[in-house]
């Protein structure tokens, strides 16, 4: 029955403005589109966000206005459900707000036709940000990168945008803070600000460059940057205001209770000592003037107490005097709080961040009041130290992280480039996750530059942590596309996921083997123990990927040339370069040690390697017009690792004739090159000519079951008289091959290993690796794609209940089987990431078993910096090792089984007696 409101409602139904799902144009030149937007300053620099996107990819000039009667055909009406303006035009069309109604940071985004005939793309913010988020989706959809200023990516040329104009709510944010925090900020980001700011600092016209950032990231929070080379955030005329302006958070980090830049704030000549055992009143004076200036802003104040700076508390001679006085400073510091704003301090957002000492002290007891977030650091490293147990899950004021993608500090800096990996932020973020951290994630990005895919892969899962649930691969894949277009993206994806992969084994910064505090000079790297051969397939790697790089940028639209060098071209080449110097000089020094010829061209071509890192960092402040100049330094803190050397001189080759090295020197195969009878393969060896004279090579008669990639040659001062020889077996019986060189026959000593089962893995140069990815599927166990030296690890599951050793018959295992074919002692490697604790037992640990033998417990557990730790950190593993005095040939088996959660498995090496001493995975395992 027709009721006589059910009347009224369908005729209103055809008579009001009403919504639709047909696209929305945006740029129609008959009818350029009219911004209208809220007053206030955050939804101005909204529509004027707009305006330049459309005007950058549709070259239209939208007006923007706070009056919608001066819109005459098409609107983009801005607003939140607090104003007139929005609420009208809702109610005129019948759009229901309700939905926006307590929350935080959504919006209603939905195409209107009003009684004026008028189009009108209605974006309705439930608070400022909710609104700006709305606008940044459409410049998303408009294709505008995240990146369009900070890194160059100039938006494609679109001459008739659309977008979806159907009725959408969009999803509130997976984390409710997202932050960055500018750090370490002295050889990059402040002195190129100090050069262009007004303000001769990272002042107002940065932070607005830095927060429109944000906004397009949708960021809202910033811990500002905070060294002795900048000038503190509140100090800077207009700095807070500009922040207001953008609707971003200010907190601080966790050196800096109370919006306290202490490290330039606190004067000791004129407040005393900062000890809080001592000089109280001072402090809280000095923490309440502050409070009282910034009141009036949205903040998350910092609380507790450490040094002055990234320094232990002051006067604390005990772990328990620092609790009591962390205690009795957070009781302090809440007092302040609510005396100034006025309101009980549960009501104001507080954060204590457990960095460093500060673990401990919360560890040992601290009471923090339950409304206050507790923030859970990494270790600096990637790896989250700890993180929420079952009671602190039950918190009022939850739980978040702070994570590094770029540091400053011991075992040693990584300052320059951005190699983190993005399988890493992975695992780490779904702990946080799965633990319940979800109110606060911060991440320290250094000078922004060159980390911008690492920040942005971050701050998009901590928006929306579906993110997580898949292969990080995709997401570096979608990012490489919206960059360099869908012809290129697969292709840029592929060259950073190489650069990742090979950062993983190694960061640059690392690659001088020494380390910090004190600092230390580079050493003879690891990669030399085998003989130099595991550093030359490093440097093939390197080379091969910058060589794809520049193929790549052969086919980048001109407009895109400068924001392919920033985020692809210059980092790949940085570590390539890096690696390239640091490594070819070791390999001349081993050279010379083994009596080769080579040792002065790799000097030559370190040194060459050397000069490209200080040309294309040069070349990289003229980038955009020189826009980027003095942001890029290649060598922050002036550490060893970056030093020009002193280049060493070797003399001639003093010997006679034509040589073999084969790849291992120093292991059981130095005199041989060993295939596995009946299984096609590839091997190198390396042609030397002595003397310092030039010899011509080629394949001598008589070869069989072999064949060479090159035929021919000249050993030459071009390439220091060696040539590396790929060499091919095809799987018969018998091979042979000899070369001819300067005039003799080099025969080839060939050796056939015993054929191997088919799909069981065997040796390789006297080593077994099983990457651990390679088991059946296990309850216990999730893959982890992309992570670890082979990118197929394992994960005991996050959710995993805490077993012990003797529940192992209980316990479903992994199961691996491989073959041996050498007789005597051996060492089995279980080679781990350096993972902390998920679960409060405080260990990290599986149960193994070979061959049926007795259970075995190994715990990756480590404590605080030490050594080991030190170790762990710098080459992303953590191994536990049994050794075997007799290895019998043939088939064994591992079995490995799930104690604690969250353990990493990444490979199981054997190791036997005759194997070179290698410091990456195995040559037997397939990289990546």
């Amino acid at each position: 029955m027709l009721t006589p409101f059910r009347i009224f409602a369908l005729l209103a139904a055809f008579t009001m403005p009403c919504a639709g799902a047909a696209p929305f144009a945006l740029a129609d030149p008959a009818a350029p589109p009219v911004i209208v937007h809220d007053g206030g300053k955050t939804l101005e620099l909204a529509a004027g966000f707009l305006r330049h996107d459309l005007h950058a990819v549709a070259g239209v000039d939208a007006a923007t206005t706070t009056d919608l009667s001066a819109c005459p055909r098409v609107c983009v009406v801005i607003g939140t459900t607090a104003s007139p303006l929005v609420r009208g035009l809702a109610r005129q069309s019948g759009i229901d707000l309700g939905q926006l109604a307590g929350q935080w940071e959504r919006y209603v985004r939905v195409a209107v036709q009003d009684g004026r005939g008028r189009r009108i793309l209605l974006v309705a913010g439930s608070d400022p940000r909710g609104a700006v988020y709305g606008v940044v989706d459409l410049s998303r959809e408009l294709g505008v990168s995240a990146w369009e200023w900070w890194a160059d990516v100039t938006p494609s040329r679109n001459l008739h945008p659309e977008v979806d104009g159907a009725l959408r709510l969009s999803a509130a944010p997976s984390v409710q803070y997202r932050g960055i925090f500018l750090n370490d900020e002295d050889w990059g980001l402040q002195p190129w600000a100090a050069a262009r700011d007004p303000a001769g600092d990272i002042g107002p016209a940065t932070y607005a460059r830095i927060f429109e950032l944000m906004w397009r990231l949708k960021a809202n929070l910033i811990w500002p940057a905070m060294h002795d080379s900048t000038k503190p955030f509140f100090q800077i005329a207009g700095n807070a205001r500009t922040a207001a302006d953008y609707a971003i958070v200010v907190g601080t980090s966790h050196a800096e209770p109370m919006m306290r830049n202490n490290v330039r704030e606190w004067d000791t000549r004129k407040n005393g000592p900062f000890n809080f055992f001592v000089n109280r009143a001072a402090m809280a004076d000095y923490w309440r003037r502050r409070v009282d200036d910034v009141k009036d802003g949205e903040n998350v104040y910092s609380v507790g107490l450490r040094g002055v700076h990234d320094s232990a508390m002051e006067g604390a001679a005990t772990l328990q005097q620092a609790l009591d006085a962390t205690q009795a400073a957070i009781g302090l510091q809440r007092d302040i709080l609510a005396q100034s704003l006025g309101r009980p301090a549960a009501g104001v957002p507080q954060a204590l961040t457990l960095y460093k000492e500060v673990l401990d002290v919360y560890n040992a007891g601290l009471r923090v009041p339950d409304d206050v977030t507790l923030i859970w650091p990494d270790d600096n490293y990637g790896y989250l130290h700890q993180l929420s147990n079952a009671d602190e899950r039950r918190r009022v004021g939850g739980a978040g992280i702070y994570y590094h993608i770029s540091y400053w500090g011991r075992p040693h800096d990584y300052l320059w480039l951005g190699t983190t990996h993005p399988a890493l932020i992975r695992d780490q973020l779904q702990r946080a996750w799965a633990t319940g951290a979800r109110k606060l994630w911060v991440v320290n990005v250094g000078d922004i530059k060159p980390a911008e895919y690492l920040m942005q892969y971050f701050l998009d899962s901590a928006f929306d942590a579906r993110q997580l649930d898949q292969d990080p691969a995709r997401h570096l894949a979608a990012w490489s596309t919206v960059q360099f277009g869908p012809e290129l993206g697969a292709n840029v994806a592929r060259v950073l996921g190489d650069y990742y992969d090979l950062a993983w084994e190694r960061r640059p910064e690392f690659m001088g083997f020494g380390q910090v505090e004190p600092i230390t000079p580079n050493r003879r790297t690891d990669y030399m123990a085998s003989g130099g051969e595991e550093g030359v397939r490093r440097l093939e790697r390197y080379e091969a990927l910058a060589a794809e790089a520049d193929e790549l940028a052969r086919h980048v639209p001109a407009e895109r040339h400068d924001a392919y060098v920033e985020l692809v071209r210059y980092p790949v080449h940085g570590a390539a370069n890096l690696n390239a110097r640091i490594l070819k000089l070791d390999l001349a020094a081993e050279a010379a040690r083994q009596g080769r010829p080579s040792a002065q061209r790799l000097v030559d071509e370190a040194r060459r390697a050397h000069a490209a890192i200080v040309a294309e960092t040069a070349a990289f402040g003229r980038l955009a017009g020189g826009k980027w100049r003095g942001i890029m330094d290649m060598a922050p803190r002036r550490l060893p690792v970056f030093a020009e050397p002193v280049w060493p001189a070797y003399a001639a080759d003093a010997g006679a004739g034509c040589g073999i090295v084969y790849s291992y020197p120093y292991s059981a195969d130095a005199d041989r090159l060993a295939f596995v009878k009946g299984k096609p393969g590839i091997q190198i060896v390396t042609l030397s000519a002595h003397g310092a004279r030039v010899a011509e090579w080629s394949v001598g008669n008589g070869a069989r079951g072999v064949t060479t990639a090159t035929q021919a040659g000249n050993l030459e001062a071009g390439n220091g008289f060696e040539q590396r020889i790929a060499i091919r077996y095809d799987g018969s019986d018998n091979p042979a091959l000899t070369l001819r060189c300067d005039g003799r026959d080099v025969h080839l000593n060939l050796h056939l290993d015993p054929p191997r089962a088919a799909g069981v893995p065997g040796e390789h140069a006297h080593i077994v690796s099983i990457a651990a990815g390679s088991a059946m599927a296990n309850p216990d166990w999730e893959l982890q794609p992309g992570l670890g030296s082979s990118g197929r690890s394992l994960r005991a599951r996050l959710n995993l209940h805490v077993r012990e050793p003797e529940d192992v018959g209980k316990i479903e295992p992994l199961t691996y089987a491989f073959d041996t074919m050498s007789d005597g002692g051996a060492t089995l490697r279980l080679v781990a990431l350096p993972e902390h604790p998920l679960a409060g037992n405080g260990r990290v640990r599986v149960a193994y078993r070979f061959d049926g033998g007795p259970v075995d417990v190994a715990d990756y557990g480590t404590t605080g910096r030490s050594d080991e730790w030190k170790r762990n950190v710098l080459s992303n593993t953590a191994v536990r090792t049994m050794a075997l005095a007799r290895l019998k040939p043939g088939r064994h088996t591992i079995q490995v089984y799930a104690l604690d959660p969250g353990v990493v498995l990444d490979r199981i090496d054997v190791v036997l007696d005759g194997a070179p001493a290698l410091y990456g995975p195995p040559p037997g395992m397939k990289v990546r």
